[in-house]
């Protein structure tokens, strides 16, 4: 928590948010994979290296229906990267610090800082943050503190495809205005972002008889110019709509 706070937290760049531009910024989420909950990095369709970056994830957590928390810890698995927990979890949560990456003249995007690449055309640092609801609650889904740019479903979620819902994108812990959202972050993501408004929020009707994974993204000042332009925050809230029985 401390390592997150050194790189965002800081009054001005708090008070100060930059509209984002239309991005396509990899992302994570978690998903079931052989009956396994599993933590997913990329973006559409691409399923990238979760195990490499495991060492940057951090503030991983879990709680039951009642919202009391679950033991949860991280385990690889092959080329998965698994969360395992000491019983079934209705939410789970975790955070990817992904580095600073510079863009070269000529295309080529390294890890380096700006003071690394003085001649970058941008330097971002990018944080990833992920939620998940994995099974029935008894309250609201509730603000995690280690999750900066959170999303939040408003009311209960629809239990068929195409029924509106009503999110809020949270900064903070508070309501954001301008946050970049798109509404299929696995099957559409190219999708022309809708900004959230002013008390935060957005609706989207629900995309998937499935798994649905809603992104959003914030842009922020850099308190150290010297090393990063900008702090780059990607959130996803991830759920499913059960099929009908087989």
């Amino acid at each position: 928590m401390a390592k997150l706070k050194s790189l965002i937290w800081s009054t001005a760049a708090a008070a100060a948010l930059v509209t984002p531009t239309i991005v396509q910024a990899h992302g994570i989420y978690f998903a079931q994979r052989a009956k396994q909950i599993a933590v997913i990095y990329g973006v559409g369709a691409d399923d990238l290296e979760s195990v490499k970056r495991q060492p940057n994830m951090e503030s991983v957590q879990a709680w039951d229906t009642d919202l009391n928390p679950v033991g949860a810890q991280l385990r690889t698995n092959g080329p998965l990267v698994v969360l395992d927990t000491d019983e079934p979890p209705a939410i789970v949560s975790a955070v990817l610090q992904n580095g600073t990456w510079s863009w070269v003249p000529g295309g080529e995007i390294v890890k380096k800082t700006r003071e690394e690449v003085p001649n970058s055309t941008k330097t971002e640092t990018t944080i990833k943050y992920a939620v998940s609801i994995q099974g029935p609650l008894t309250k609201p889904v509730p603000l995690i503190p280690a999750q900066a740019l959170q999303i939040v479903p408003v009311g209960k979620i629809p239990e068929k495809l195409g029924e509106p819902l009503t999110y809020r994108v949270t900064w903070m812990g508070k309501p954001v205005a301008g946050a970049g959202v798109i509404n299929d972050f696995v099957n559409d993501p190219d999708a022309v972002e809708v900004k959230t408004r002013a008390d935060g929020t957005v609706t989207f009707p629900v995309r998937n008889q499935g798994l649905n994974v809603i992104r959003a993204v914030l842009v922020t000042p850099s308190d150290n110019p010297a090393k990063t332009d900008r702090y780059e925050h990607t959130a996803t809230l991830a759920f499913t709509l059960p099929h009908k029985p087989e």
